[in-house]
């Protein structure tokens, strides 16, 4: 059973959210696996994460297509990976203090679980999915929009350098040097694993990229060399 000391921050929740989730489905959507583990099995927030993931990207979507209406279908799909990313989805779970509230096991807890951004995006969408199935899509495209405000705001300005792979590719053409060649490395069991990236220009090495997906280090490693090649 939950503890007077667990209610506290989950109504501290509800009230940062201007919502009334019910504590069941809000603690689901805050309870890590390692938790669920080490206390009999209770439910973990991985299908409201998967829910929360399409609606999440359902509203972002139709926000990016009414933003940008000349933008060709590649653009808006950079874009939108952009405002979706883990490190966006941390930044934005990380305005609410949502790693505060999360349910982790002792092992979890001890070696920072709080501040990893895999944990804390995933909570993010869980968290979405439990306002989705709680309201409905109304509140919670209002809550997405409320709280991803900023990074919409920033993938407007940022424009085709979202996508640093073919900047580079483009810049090293202009240049006359070797295409780039990308050397990712792996860590971390399979349901949690990190990537990290390094880009090779010829003999030079930039880098590194680090990422919760392969095409997300790469792209970081790519902005790197771009702008080492550029400055």
């Amino acid at each position: 059973m939950t503890s007077k000391i667990e209610e506290a921050p989950l109504a501290e929740l509800n009230q940062r959210l201007g919502l009334a989730i019910p504590e069941e489905i809000l603690e689901q959507a805050v309870t890590h696996r390692s938790y669920s583990f080490e206390n009999g099995g209770v439910p973990t927030n991985e299908r409201l994460e998967f829910l929360g993931d399409s609606v999440l990207g359902l509203v972002i979507t139709d926000e990016l297509f009414k933003q940008n209406p000349d933008a060709p279908e590649g653009q808006l799909a950079r874009l939108r990976a952009a405002v979706v990313s883990s490190k966006s989805l941390a930044e934005v779970a990380s305005t609410i203090e949502l790693g505060s509230y999360l349910r982790l096991g002792h092992g979890e807890e001890t070696s920072g679980g709080r501040e990893k951004a895999s944990i804390v995006a995933d909570a993010l969408e869980g968290l979405i999915g439990a306002v989705y199935l709680n309201e409905g899509l109304s509140t919670a495209r209002d809550l997405i929009l409320k709280l991803f405000a900023d990074a919409l705001a920033r993938s407007a300005a940022a424009g085709a350098g979202l996508d640093w792979k073919t900047s580079l590719q483009e810049l090293t053409a202009q240049l006359g040097l070797e295409s780039p060649e990308y050397i990712v490395e792996s860590s971390g069991p399979d349901h949690e694993k990190s990537f990290s990236a390094t880009v090779r220009v010829g003999a030079k090495r930039f880098g590194l990229g680090l990422g919760r997906t392969k095409k997300e280090a790469e792209q970081e490693a790519a902005a790197l060399a771009f702008n080492s090649l550029t400055t």
